[in-house]
């Protein structure tokens, strides 16, 4: 199989250049929230292994909250991202980007400190590269070419079934699927074998399938140990840190609205402030350390937890871990969004984001925080910032259809079904 990787370039802008960059970027959209991936400056869909990519202006607007703390961030970059989730290695995804779109990006970049004609775009960009603290791919190995592929296969069966209605009246569900079998292999869109995996990227995966566990194993007496203390000054912490969720300001949200529910999926760009101080960081360093081992080994094939509406999801820290931005792709609206977490994993937002400023009060970590909904929905909507590109290489197709495609498919070249199999496997057709 082939694994996902992912990119991100982070950049302060110049100052003074943010209005001519936000005119440029608008340039990339065919109407608010829509781009248009055949367009001149990048033109995303030249790109095959590219799934979701994104260009946003990181404007914080909850800057005002660190004085709670008595503290504040005077120097806070104005950062332009540019992010994606590709197949294969980000790395070489950028030096495809370099390669094919090198005079749109450099129009795009040298509104950002430290960028100028002289520079070189793949070495700047590598160099501007920020890894993720924990990433989330909703299929490992599921690529944009076997979607596309499975998309065009279950239209084509469709098709045939329609034009055969007739002939196949009173036919066994395993007779029809023997005869959409035939017909694919004989008349079919093609269909590309799995490539084989990298040798790197298996091993890799083992030494962390390994080496997490062993490493939690060995620090288990010190985790023991130290666990009342923790709990003590967590439990100290979670009763007097500031909780910060106003309604969100109407203009903001309307900003936000404009850009949301143009196809079946949707991106998520949130931005905000750790908690000052070790104590909050340090958790948050652990707990991207055990999610990330959870996102890479368990959750793997549709379903983050007990939600599988996710396509890619990713936490990056900024500033010297002072900031973090959370940026997701999912299907469907917000509120369905927020609901979905709310109601199924709930203690899994906690554990994160209770770590940052002026989220809802939580009990020991896990409890409270998301379940306060109306506080909940204010602090993400709050935290929120407008994407201004989002891309999304197959924008009408849902988690749920890249899922039922891929049984589809893999129903179809099996050799035999029960009479019963063959009748489910028709019905997701």
């Amino acid at each position: 199989m082939t694994p996902q990787g992912n990119f991100m370039v982070a950049a302060p802008i110049r100052p003074g250049a943010e209005t001519d960059l936000r005119a440029l970027l608008a340039t990339l959209n065919s109407g608010p929230g829509v781009v248009d991936p055949a367009n001149p400056v990048l033109p995303f869909g030249l790109y095959e292994r590219l799934h979701v990519a994104r260009l946003v202006i990181l404007v914080d607007e909850t800057l005002g909250d660190l004085a709670l703390y008595n503290t504040g961030l005077p120097d806070a970059p104005l950062w332009l991202v540019f992010l994606g989730d590709c197949d294969g290695a980000g790395a070489a995804m950028l030096g495809e980007f370099a390669a094919r779109s090198g005079a749109g990006l450099r129009c795009i970049f040298s509104h950002c400190i430290g960028f100028d004609a002289g520079s070189d775009l793949l070495a700047w960009m590598l160099r501007h590269s920020r890894a993720p603290a924990a990433c989330y791919v909703n299929w490992v190995g599921r690529t944009v070419r076997q979607i596309h592929e499975e998309a065009a296969l279950r239209s084509a069966l469709r098709t045939w079934l329609s034009q055969n209605d007739n002939s196949l009246a009173g036919a066994s569900a395993r007779d029809i699927h023997h005869r959409l079998a035939a017909h694919q292999r004989a008349a079919g869109p093609a269909l590309t074998p799995s490539a084989q995996t990298p040798a790197g990227w298996h091993v890799r995966h083992v030494l962390n399938l390994i080496g997490v566990p062993l490493a939690l194993l060995m620090l288990s007496p010190l985790l023991i140990v130290g666990a009342p203390v923790f709990l003590f000054v967590l439990r100290a912490r979670e009763t007097t840190d500031a909780v910060i969720t106003p309604r969100p300001d109407p203009a903001h949200v309307a900003k936000l609205a404009e850009i949301e529910d143009r196809q079946a999926s949707n991106q998520f760009s949130a931005f905000g402030h750790v908690k000052p101080g070790n104590f909050r960081l340090w958790t948050l360093i652990f707990v991207f350390w055990v999610l990330d081992f959870s996102l890479r080994h368990l959750y793997t094939r549709g379903r983050l937890a007990r939600v599988g509406t996710i396509h890619f999801a990713r936490w990056v820290f900024l500033d010297n871990r002072r900031r973090l931005l959370f940026a997701s792709n999912y299907d469907g609206s917000l509120d369905s969004y927020m609901d979905d977490f709310i109601n199924k994993v709930a203690y899994g937002l906690n554990l994160v984001f209770s770590n940052g400023i002026g989220y809802p009060r939580t009990s020991w970590l896990l409890l409270g925080g998301a379940k306060h909904e109306l506080p909940f929905k204010y602090f993400l909507r709050r935290h929120q910032v407008p994407t201004q590109v989002w891309y999304k290489a197959y924008p009408d197709l849902t988690a749920a259809d890249l899922a039922g495609n891929t049984m589809i498919r893999e129903g179809l070249e099996r050799a035999a079904m029960s009479e019963d199999e063959a009748r489910a496997w028709l019905a997701l057709i």
